[in-house]
Formats: C-alpha cells, structure tokens, sequence
C-alpha cells in the first residue's frame, strides 16, 4: 500500500518552482503522480528542471514569470490553464530576502523589494487563484512564508515584515473563502539548505555561519525534500479539513 500523501492527477502551480523548496516540491509532487507547472523568473531554471521531471516520466511545464508583475501573474494562469483547464493547488514560493543587517541600514529600495516579492508577489497571485477557483468550486493555495513570518526577526527585518503579511493574507483569505470550498494555508520554514540560503551564508564570516545553524535546537539546516514532503501532504485530500494554519517547520526553533 503507498501510504504516501496522494496527489496523483492533480494539477499543481508552483511559483519559484525553478531551485529551492520550489524545485524540491516539484519534483516530489511529479514522482507522485500530479502535474505540475514551474513558474519562475528565470527561465532556463524552469525548463531544466521541467526537462529532468519529463525525463523521469513525470508530468510538468515551465512558464516564465515575475511575479511582480500583475499582468505577467494574469499570463502564468492562462498559460496554466492552456495546459489543462482547471488549476486545483497553486504554491506562492517565490521568494527573496536580503542580507542581515541593522533595519536602519537596510535601504528603502530593499525593502520595496522585498514586499513587492515576497507579499504583492502572492496578493497577485491569490487573487487570480482565488477568481479561477470560485468560478471551478474550489481549490487549494499554500503560501510559502517562514518562521520569520511568526516571530522576531532581528537583522532581516523587511524580509520578517513581508513574511507577517504573507500570514496575514492567509489567515484571512482563508476565513473569507472557506465556503467556496477554497482552502489556504502557510508553510513556515526556518532556514533551509537553499541557494536562497546558501548565498546568505557566503556572505558571513566562520563564526556567522556556525551561529546562524547553531541557532537551530536541530544544529542544521532543513533540507527542502522536508519541506517539499510537508507541502505534498498539503496538496492531498488528507488535509482536507485544514484551513487557515501556518505549519511550521524549523527544528524546534518556537519550541
């Protein structure tokens, strides 16, 4: 018996789909049967992955987008839905962040850039999904967010402030669309094993990099098969009755 969460023949969006959790996400949703669309902004990302998901015998395309752009977000979907007509699950990943530093060094520019990414980015994307998935009777977003999204956050303090309000929109879209059978849910990690995160810690010194994964009650960092693995359940009927929450994911770090 796969006891394994079942996804199979669901159609799956994920933005920041190309490297990281997006990528780790896409590859164990393909394994398991669903098809999969890898949105991201870098297009040779996207479709060299959509290349290893095919030559695995798995179900995938790649779409360009930056999601940043509310007419680029309105083209993913067209794009999704000329693929096959009905989205069920859209996962909102694409993400930046910026290097640790004191919120007064952090410039204006920074963080705008960080809302426009990581907060409008999903605001453009939710309401997409959510117009196309009252018009279909349902659907599932999940919001990738982070622990930094559920706590203080000394020294990424733009990358915190936009990750509060990725929270915010779930738990509130979540509330306002639960009886259009449209479901919407967080997944907080702490510090995963991503470029994302590894270029963050090329730019620390010895004694940065061991605090930063000392900090951790795990002492390392997640992997994003762990996350992807978490999301997947997500994405499958057996969270059916979930909506509204923000699963976390860090190691112990708000034990």
């Amino acid at each position: 018996m796969n006891v394994a969460a079942n996804v199979e023949g669901k159609h799956i969006l994920i933005t920041g789909g190309g490297s990281g959790i997006g990528a780790a996400s896409a590859t164990v949703l393909c394994a398991r049967g669903a098809i999969v669309g890898v949105a991201d902004v870098n297009e040779e990302n996207a479709n060299a992955l959509v290349a290893e998901l095919q030559a695995a015998g798995g179900k995938a395309y790649a779409v360009t987008v930056d999601v940043t752009n509310p007419e680029q977000v309105k083209a993913m979907f067209e794009s999704a839905l000329s693929q096959v007509e009905k989205i069920d699950v859209i996962i909102n990943n694409a993400g930046i962040d910026h290097f640790p530093a004191p919120m007064t060094d952090v410039d204006d520019e920074m963080f705008m850039k960080n809302i426009q990414v990581n907060l409008a980015g999903v605001w453009y994307c939710m309401k997409n999904a959510l117009k196309h998935m009252t018009a279909t009777g349902g659907g599932h977003i999940i919001n990738v967010a982070s622990v930094a999204g559920l706590r203080s956050a000394p020294m990424i303090s733009a990358y915190s402030a936009s990750k509060h309000g990725v929270i915010g929109l779930t738990k509130s879209a979540a509330v306002e669309y639960a009886r259009a059978n449209i479901r919407i849910n967080a997944v907080c990690p702490s510090f995963v094993d991503t470029p994302m995160v590894q270029g963050v810690l090329s730019k620390l010194d010895e004694r940065g990099q061991k605090g930063l994964v000392a900090a951790n009650p795990m002492k390392r960092l997640g992997k994003p098969e762990e996350i992807a693995n978490a999301i997947a359940w997500l994405c499958s009927d057996e969270s059916s009755f979930m909506t509204g929450q923000s699963v976390v994911l860090d190691g112990g770090m708000l034990a």
